[in-house]
């Protein structure tokens, strides 16, 4: 299975993480989340390898967070809301085989690979 890297061309995290990839000779298959989201059962895989609350994968500081008041929202909601509104999904993340990293900062994926 080749490197994922669920990335977002404009997030200089992503474009980071991406280079440090690259680096080290790995060309990962780049999933543009914004445009092809992830659906729910996607989002609850890779909440499971990342293995963390789902609040962790959510960007709170983004507008549709705020909008949907979420700070309450339980992680199943919270789930629906990623599927809904991709930007909400923290990045990059970096899924090798069964171990999968959030790249924040970038080095955080170096114990995967």
């Amino acid at each position: 299975m080749a490197i994922q890297l669920y990335h977002n061309p404009r997030c200089s995290k992503s474009r980071a993480t991406l280079a440090l990839l690259v680096a080290r000779g790995m060309e990962p298959e780049i999933i543009d989340y914004l445009n092809d989201p992830p659906d729910e059962a996607t989002l609850k895989q890779l909440r499971t390898a990342l293995d963390c609350p789902v609040i962790e994968m959510v960007r709170t500081k983004e507008a549709p967070y705020k909008e949907n008041s979420l700070d309450t929202a339980s992680e199943e909601e919270l789930i629906g809301a990623i599927a809904r509104f991709p930007i909400l999904l923290e990045r990059p993340i970096v899924v090798n085989g069964s171990r999968t990293a959030i790249g924040r900062p970038p080095e955080n994926v170096i114990d995967i690979l």
